[in-house]
């Protein structure tokens, strides 16, 4: 665990306690902050009281004497309304701040040279992260990954000269930390996300830009319009910039022509690596992040040869494209993290023959965008709030069955799949939607896919086999 110490004898109050806020709480504590911990969800204060913390009713409390309030990303800052807590803080002058300021200005006090790597993105920036960090640690360096991936920032080791951090940021996260400064700033790609908490695109772009002007080196991905000119204005505002890209050449970064990722200097491009190798990147989407990968480690300094080795050994990340299991010819994909119709674009885009399980809270744009793909899925098994939408779209284009619930989706789609003469037929979870309406958050509804999964396949090796 890092101790956050720019607060040291001073009080700070702390909204949100879920995981990320219980470290925020912690760590100030261990840096010799007085902490007024809090939560609109009652029970949350009551695990804080559990772990040894001091609560403290917010609503109420006297704002004059409170040095900052560190807000968890999950609380709006802004959009649709900043909340309660945060009106009382501005109308005191108090700072608001996430647990990646905390980190950012512990870094600064420590190791301010010490290599950290902020990855942001619409999409692909959790497997872009595990990939960074997993490449590094196949080269033996002292590594660390977390932030909006896995384990909060600040129950990291603490920054250290020759520790490489390797975050992942939210634009909620990057929104709270106007000191990120990274060595090396990841963008990947921008589409019509979380405008409900940004109000609009153009704000949401601007914040996700933040992390790429700071950057000592920004590798940007140039495929979508928006990210383009971020690149242009970040490199005329003097920062070095490695372009990445699936569709077109670049003069300095990497690309991909097909499965071959090709490596650009000063316009003289090589082969690197071919992702054919790669099972784990399967699709152009991870053709992106590999790119990604790539131009950070070599610009880390790591090994030519070491670094092919970690691309071809990546296993891929839970709930992303991942495998769950195989039976006889139909392949279980779990993709529960594409929570729009990009995300899920990316997965549909990597199967020919698809028995897809779509649906949950819908985002705006719903699946319309996902037209010229609906020729590469077999039939459609939808549930959630969305199916009667979605319903709707597919209709007269391709085969829909309204499931309701995940389980009765894909024991549906096993046994179709699996009637299926197709070499390999693929039962894909890739709901294009958040997962609030029936789990708590996209991992619960990926884990209840895998396990309805491997039932499934159980049944139909049964049947396989008598």
């Amino acid at each position: 665990m890092s101790a956050a110490y720019g607060f040291s004898g001073k009080t700070v109050a702390v909204f949100g306690l879920g995981a990320s806020g219980l470290s925020v709480a912690r760590a100030l504590v261990a840096g010799g902050a007085h902490v007024l911990a809090y939560d609109d969800n009652r029970s949350r204060v009551a695990d804080a009281h559990a772990a040894g913390l001091e609560s403290s009713d917010l609503t109420s409390a006297d704002w004059t004497k409170i040095d900052a309030l560190v807000l968890s990303p999950g609380v709006p800052l802004t959009h649709p309304e900043p909340h309660w807590s945060v009106r009382l803080a501005r109308q005191q002058g108090v700072e608001v701040i996430g647990d990646v300021e905390l980190f950012c200005r512990d870094r600064q006090r420590l190791a301010p040279t010490a290599p950290l790597v902020a990855v942001t993105g619409t999409n692909g920036k959790s497997t872009t992260t595990a990939l960074i960090a997993h490449c590094l640690d196949h080269a033996g360096r002292d590594v660390q990954m977390g932030g909006n991936i896995g384990v909060p920032i600040l129950d990291l080791a603490p920054p250290a000269p020759n520790r490489v951090h390797v975050i992942e940021c939210s634009s909620y996260q990057i929104d709270l930390a106007p000191s990120l400064a990274p060595s090396i700033g990841v963008h990947l790609n921008l589409s019509p996300d979380h405008i409900d908490r940004h109000g609009t695109f153009e704000h949401y772009s601007a914040v996700k830009e933040r992390l790429s002007a700071a950057s000592d080196v920004a590798v940007i991905g140039i495929d979508d319009p928006k990210s383009a000119e971020i690149a242009d204005r970040v490199e005329a505002g003097g920062r070095k910039v490695l372009r990445i890209s699936v569709h077109q050449p670049v003069e300095d970064g990497v690309y991909a022509e097909g499965s071959q990722l090709m490596l650009a200097r000063a316009g003289e491009q090589e082969p690197f690596f071919d992702l054919a190798g790669a099972r784990a990147l399967r699709g152009a989407h991870n053709a992106q992040n590999a790119a990604a990968a790539v131009a950070v480690c070599l610009e880390l300094g790591v090994d030519p040869d070491r670094l092919r080795a970690g691309l071809a050994s990546f296993g891929g990340l839970d709930h992303r494209m991942a495998q769950v299991v195989q039976a006889g010819r139909v392949l279980f994909v779990n993709d529960s993290k594409a929570t729009n119709a990009d995300a899920a674009e990316r997965a549909l885009l990597s199967f020919e023959r698809i028995y897809w399980i779509a649906g949950g809270r819908p985002k705006a744009g719903g699946i319309d965008s996902l037209r010229p793909l609906f020729g590469r899925i077999a039939r459609a098994y939808l549930i959630g709030e969305a199916a009667s939408d979605f319903a709707h779209v597919l209709e007269g284009a391709v085969d829909a069955v309204q499931c309701e619930t995940l389980d009765v989706a894909v024991a549906a789609a096993a046994r179709d799949a699996a009637a299926d003469p197709h070499a390999e037929p693929v039962v894909l979870l890739s709901p294009a939607c958040s997962s609030f309406d029936q789990f708590p958050n996209f991992e619960a509804r990926g884990h209840a896919f895998a396990e309805a999964a491997r039932l499934a396949a159980d049944e139909l090796n049964g049947q396989e086999g008598s």
